[in-house]
C-alpha cells in the first residue's frame, strides 16, 4: 500500500491483452471482487482485461492469482504469465531468468528470453472433454486427424445452429471453431457471447475463432469468459494451436496472429507433452489507485 487510501499498481500488456498487476507478497492486500471490478473498469478505474496478483508460495518461487474484469478468479492466463515474469524480474523480486509459478491450474515455468520477451512452459493440454470440462454425452462426433470434433447445437437467438467444434483446456476451458476466413466482428460478438455460457460448459468457456493461413501461420480471435473479446489470449492461442495440430492442419511450431500481436506456440503433438508459448510482455505505466 502506498498510503492508507491508495493502492500501488503496475499496468502491463502482453500483445494487447492488458493487466493491472499488484504485489501481495506481504499478504496485506484486501482484494474483494468489488475492488477487482473497480480496478478493471475502463471508465472509473485503471482499465484491464484481468487483474494479476503476485503472492508468495510454499510450492514454487511465486504464486500467481488471476481475476477477470468481472471479479471472478480464474485458473490461468498465458499473456498474464509472461507479464508476471517480467514484473517480478523488473521489481527485483527475483534475479532468476526462469522461475516456477504456482497457479490454480498447476505449476508453470516462465523464462525471460530477453527484456520484454518471455517464453512460458504452459504444461500439457487436456483434450479429454471431462477435463475441459465439456459435457459431450449425446452429441454427434467425428475424427479429423487425431482430434475428436463435436457437433454443438447453438441457439443464437433467431435460429438454432449446429457447429463442429474442438475443445481443449490449458488450465482453463476453450472451445475452438475452425473458419475459412478471419472471423467478422458480428460473428465474434454473437457466437462468443452465446457460447461463453453454453450449458455444455459447466465452468463457462473461452471461445476461439481460428483461421489457418498456412501450416506455420494462423489468425485467431478470442472471446474470453467474463471479459469479452481481447486483443490477445495466451491460453486461447495455445488451445487453438493444439486443436489445429491434432487435426494435422498446422506444424509443431506456429505463429498465432491476433489483433494485439503475434505469439509463437510450440508443441510436439505427443500426449502429455508440454505446450510452449513465446511473446511480448511490456510495462505501460505505474500509479496509485484511490480506494
Amino acid at each position: 500500500m502506498a498510503t492508507l487510501n491508495t493502492l500501488k499498481f503496475t499496468k502491463m500488456h502482453g500483445a494487447g491483452n492488458d493487466f493491472v498487476v499488484l504485489d501481495n507478497c506481504a499478504g496485506q492486500l484486501d482484494l474483494s471482487p468489488g475492488l477487482i471490478k473497480r480496478l478493471a473498469d475502463r471508465h472509473f478505474g485503471v482499465g484491464a482485461d484481468q487483474v494479476l496478483i503476485v503472492e508468495s508460495s510454499d510450492l514454487a518461487d511465486f504464486k500467481y492469482r488471476i481475476f477477470n474484469a468481472d471479479g471472478q478468479e480464474v485458473q490461468q492466463c498465458g499473456n498474464g504469465a509472461r507479464c508476471f515474469a517480467q514484473y517480478v524480474f523488473d521489481k527485483g523480486l527475483t534475479q532468476k531468468n526462469q522461475i516456477t509459478v504456482e497457479t490454480l491450474a498447476g505449476i508453470i515455468q516462465p523464462e525471460l528470453i530477453k527484456h520484454n520477451w518471455v517464453k512460458v512452459n504452459m504444461g500439457p493440454a487436456q483434450l479429454n472433454p471431462g477435463k475441459v470440462p465439456f459435457i459431450a454425452e449425446g452429441l454427434s462426433s467425428r475424427k479429423v486427424g487425431g482430434l475428436t470434433q463435436y457437433k454443438l447445437p447453438v441457439d443464437s437467438g433467431s435460429d438454432l445452429e449446429e457447429l463442429w467444434v474442438g475443445v481443449a483446456s490449458m488450465g482453463n476451458p476453450h472451445v475452438v471453431i475452425l473458419l475459412d476466413q478471419t472471423a467478422s466482428d458480428d460473428l465474434v460478438q454473437r457466437l462468443g457471447a452465446t457460447l461463453e455460457s453454453h450449458p455444455r460448459f459447466p465452468e463457462r468457456v473461452n471461445v476461439g475463432f481460428l483461421h489457418i493461413v498456412d501450416r506455420s501461420r494462423v489468425h485467431l480471435r478470442v472471446y474470453e469468459r467474463g471479459v469479452g473479446e481481447t486483443l490477445a489470449c495466451g491460453t486461447g492461442a495455445c488451445a487453438a494451436a493444439v486443436v489445429g495440430m491434432k487435426m494435422g492442419l498446422i506444424a509443431e511450431r506456429v505463429d498465432v496472429v491476433k489483433a494485439g500481436g503475434t505469439l509463437t506456440i510450440e508443441w510436439s503433438g505427443q500426449q502429455d507433452s508440454d505446450v510452449f508459448m513465446t511473446g511480448p510482455a511490456q510495462t505501460v505505466f505505474e500509479g496509485e489507485f484511490y480506494l
